[in-house]
């Protein structure tokens, strides 16, 4: 059996890896932030070094 630890945030302009432990989960989906999570509120980013999603 493979546990998967990491994955791709669920955003999807994001290009971030999340640790599944430590992920913000909403509706059944893994996010790496509470940005991408809620959608980019104002247009806040993830603020992760090298991502430039927003939305």
């Amino acid at each position: 059996m493979v546990t998967v630890t990491q994955q791709k945030c669920a955003c999807a302009d994001c290009v971030c890896i999340v640790n599944v432990k430590d992920a913000v989960t909403k509706s059944g989906r893994n996010y790496c932030s509470d940005a991408c999570a809620e959608g980019h509120p104002k247009g806040a980013g993830c603020d992760h070094s090298g991502c430039a999603c927003h939305g």
